[in-house]
């Protein structure tokens, strides 16, 4: 009895350790917990660092990532990335029509992901303003330069 006992119990610890996330869970605003290089120590993010990036997962699959960094005299700066799209299907995650890289659900709140040489540690915030949200997203909009502006500024400015 007692070793019908311990496979269930092992049985149920691999089901548990094998169960994946819904890709759906990706859908939201998230900020980078750490980030390390290989090689290199952890750098963790956030209050202490003052430094954290933000990531935005829409449902129609909008993206939207920034860097935020909170200054010494308490001033939040966001620098935006990069806004566009995104696809995560099946596990295989591409952002901006790039290959496919590294993003794993480790839970419905935390994702862990690779860029080259580097791993990093995200946490979903579903309790986030949607007006901070929006402001960010519309940030990494404006990153965008219209192509007729583009072609004004190179007229007037690079002649």
């Amino acid at each position: 009895m007692m070793t019908l006992a311990a496979l269930l119990l092992c049985a149920t610890q691999v089901n548990a350790q094998t169960a994946r996330v819904a890709d759906r869970e990706l859908i939201g605003a998230w900020t980078m917990e750490w980030m390390q290089w290989d090689g290199e120590k952890k750098i963790v993010c956030g209050k202490t660092s003052g430094y954290t990036q933000f990531k935005y997962y829409g449902p129609d699959g909008e993206y939207a990532n920034a860097e935020i960094v909170l200054t010494r005299d308490g001033v939040v700066v966001v620098m935006p990335h990069e806004y566009g799209t995104y696809t995560f299907k099946n596990g295989v995650y591409s952002e901006m029509g790039r290959p496919a890289s590294e993003l794993v659900l480790t839970d419905k709140t935390h994702f862990r992901g690779r860029w080259k040489t580097r791993t990093d540690m995200w946490v979903k915030h579903p309790s986030m303003p949607d007006k901070v949200v929006r402001y960010i997203v519309d940030c990494c909009k404006m990153k965008q330069t219209p192509s007729d502006v583009q072609q004004l500024i190179k007229q007037s400015m690079f002649k």
